[in-house]
């Protein structure tokens, strides 16, 4: 459930290793009059195979141009990976955490999925946060390997062939939803907004909870400026003409920038 703004806005930076951040900022626009500066980290993508040494130093480095730069109120980790894997928490960043708790509230098979990247579900660190949401002893948490799901996303591939996404969804996941008797799957990957339609399509007894709306009331109740329209600025990392073909799709006709980190 989104909550109403009625605070004064200003400035925000969000970046991830790509399109996963859009679902974010659709979340924000919904409810703040913000300037965004959307940073679309492509040529580090995807996040998921970064070692957490390499994840530390890319965030690192990203944090401090778009502070430079672009001097933001507040800068969004728009990515569950860093998040859970740098235990990102600040007070200038906010990140992205899988809504375990709201997954444990709706289940009624008491089995949940969590997908996410390779790196996310393979970390320690993603056991500790599931152990600190003290799930009920009877029930279980699956997590599943979305990787392949995350990279039809920043290929655009979910905008043109829904024929192929469908039958990697069904390939991918339902044995493993089917068998486990999966009921709550939480979107873990800020990419796997875009194909949320497709996956309740094909699964239509599964709830998937996304974490966007959760952190877009969180950057409403922190930002204290003003602004009277919404303005998104984008850049990339990589190469921006391609970049700007699948935004073209998505509706986005914006010019995209060129950041270096």
């Amino acid at each position: 459930m989104i909550e109403k703004c009625g605070k004064i806005m200003a400035k925000v930076a969000v970046f991830d290793s790509g399109l996963g951040s859009l679902s974010i900022i659709k979340s924000l626009q919904k409810i703040c009059k913000i300037e965004i500066i959307y940073f679309a980290d492509r040529k580090n993508f995807p996040y998921g195979s970064k070692t957490k040494g390499e994840l530390g130093k890319i965030v690192r480095k990203t944090v401090k141009v778009l502070r430079d730069k672009f001097d933001p109120e507040l800068i969004i980790v728009g990515s569950n990976t860093p998040t859970i894997i740098l235990d990102i928490e600040n007070e200038g960043i906010i990140g992205v955490n899988p809504p375990v708790v709201e997954a444990i509230k709706k289940s009624k098979t008491k089995n949940i999925g969590i997908l996410a990247t390779k790196a996310l579900v393979q970390s320690k660190n993603l056991s500790n946060y599931i152990k600190n949401c003290n799930p009920p002893k009877k029930f279980v948490i699956h997590k599943i390997d979305a990787s392949e799901l995350i990279q039809i996303v920043e290929s655009g591939k979910f905008l043109i062939e829904k024929k192929y996404c469908k039958e990697k969804i069904k390939e991918l996941l339902k044995t493993t939803i089917s068998e486990k008797k999966i009921d709550v799957v939480t979107l873990s990957s800020t990419h796997l907004t875009f194909l949320r339609p497709l996956l309740e399509s094909e699964f239509p007894d599964v709830l998937f909870v996304d974490p966007s709306d959760n952190v877009a009331n969180i950057v409403c109740r922190k930002i204290k400026k003003d602004r009277k329209n919404n303005l998104l600025k984008i850049y990339s990392s990589d190469n921006t003409g391609t970049f700007e073909k699948t935004l073209m799709k998505m509706g986005i006709k914006k010019k995209i920038g060129f950041l270096s980190i």
